[in-house]
C-alpha cells in the first residue's frame, strides 16, 4: 500500500506506468535517471538514487554521468565526484522495473546522457511560498509566455504534481548550461522587475512567502527535475501533468490544476501527450 490515505497499491504504481509508458520514454529514454524510492510507502522514509543499482536486470542499460555537485557534498558524503553510472529507461519493462522498486518519482536531467554537455531544454521551475499558490504560479506562466512569445520561442507548461509549475523551452540544438542558466535567470530577473512584489529569483527561502520562486538553477548540469509524467510522493497519486496554455489562463484566473494517474490516463486518452514537442522542435536562445 504505497499510498494509504486513499489505498493506492504498488500494483497500481506499476499498472500506471506500464500504460503511461509510451508517452513519457519519449522523454526520459537516453538520459541519467534518478530514482526516489519509498519502499514502505509514501508516509514512510525515501531515498535519492543515482548510481544505478547493481541489481538490475542486464535489458537495463546504464549511461555515465556527473557524480556529486560540489566539493562540499563531496565533504559531507565522504565521496568523490568522479562519473556514475545511472540508469537509462529505455523500454516500457524498465518503467515497471522501476515502478517494482517504489521508485515513484523519476527525475531526469536537460542532457542527454550521449552529450553531457548539452541541454535540449531551458527549464523554468515557478516554485510558489506560501500563501501563494499554483494559481499565482500560472499567473506568472503566462506573463513569461508573452515574454517568449516576443523572441518567437515556443513554451509548454506542465504541473510538476507537488505545488507549482513548470514551463519548458525546448532548443535541441547547440548550447550550454550556463547560456541556459544565463538565460533563464534573466528572465526570472525581467518577471521580477515587472511583478516586484509577486517574483523572486533568490534561493534563500526567507525571500519566498507570498512570492513566486523562479528557480533558474534547475538549468545546471548537474541538477534534475521532475519528469513529464512522473507521479509524486504526496498523499495522493498525483502526477507532474503537461497542460495546455488554456488550462494555464484558467488556472491563473482561480482554477486550481491538479491531477491524479487516473485523471492523467484520461487525459492521454483524449489529448495525445501535450508534450510531444519538446521531443523534437528545435529553437535557438537569443543572443
Amino acid at each position: 500500500m504505497l499510498y494509504p490515505d486513499v489505498h493506492f497499491t504498488k500494483g497500481e504504481v506499476i499498472n500506471y506506468y506500464s500504460r503511461v509508458a509510451a508517452v513519457m520514454l519519449p522523454h526520459i529514454s537516453g538520459r541519467c535517471m534518478t530514482l526516489r524510492r519509498w519502499p514502505n510507502g509514501v508516509d514512510g522514509a525515501s531515498f535519492f538514487e543515482k548510481r544505478c543499482p547493481k541489481h538490475r536486470p542486464a535489458w537495463v542499460p546504464v549511461a555515465v554521468g556527473p557524480g556529486n555537485e560540489s566539493s562540499r557534498s563531496r565533504q559531507r558524503t565522504n565521496d568523490d565526484d568522479s562519473p556514475i553510472e545511472y540508469c537509462r529507461i529505455e523500454e516500457p519493462a524498465s518503467l515497471v522495473w522501476t515502478a517494482n522498486l517504489a521508485a515513484l518519482e523519476l527525475h531526469a536531467p536537460m542532457a542527454r546522457a550521449e552529450d553531457l554537455a548539452t541541454p535540449t531544454l531551458v527549464v523554468f521551475d515557478l516554485d510558489p511560498g506560501d500563501p501563494a499558490t499554483i494559481i499565482e504560479c500560472c499567473q506568472r506562466a503566462l506573463e513569461m509566455k508573452s515574454m517568449l512569445d516576443a523572441l518567437d520561442l515556443a513554451a509548454f507548461a506542465k504541473t510538476s504534481g507537488s505545488k507549482g509549475l513548470q514551463v519548458y523551452v525546448p532548443l535541441n540544438t547547440p548550447t550550454t548550461h550556463d547560456a541556459c542558466s544565463d538565460f533563464a535567470l534573466g528572465m526570472g530577473h525581467l518577471l521580477m522587475k515587472q511583478n516586484p512584489d509577486a517574483v523572486t529569483v533568490t534561493m534563500t527561502k526567507a525571500a519566498r512567502p507570498g512570492k513566486v520562486f523562479v528557480d533558474w538553477s534547475q538549468n545546471s548540469r548537474h541538477k534534475t527535475t521532475i519528469a513529464p509524467y512522473s507521479l509524486r510522493a504526496k498523499p495522493t497519486p498525483t502526477v507532474s501533468t503537461p497542460v495546455s496554455w488554456d488550462e494555464v489562463a484558467d488556472c491563473a484566473g482561480g482554477e486550481y490544476l491538479s491531477f491524479t494517474a487516473s485523471d492523467v490516463l484520461e487525459r492521454i486518452d483524449a489529448l495525445g501527450d501535450l508534450f510531444a514537442p519538446t521531443a523534437h522542435l528545435q529553437q535557438e536562445l537569443p543572443v
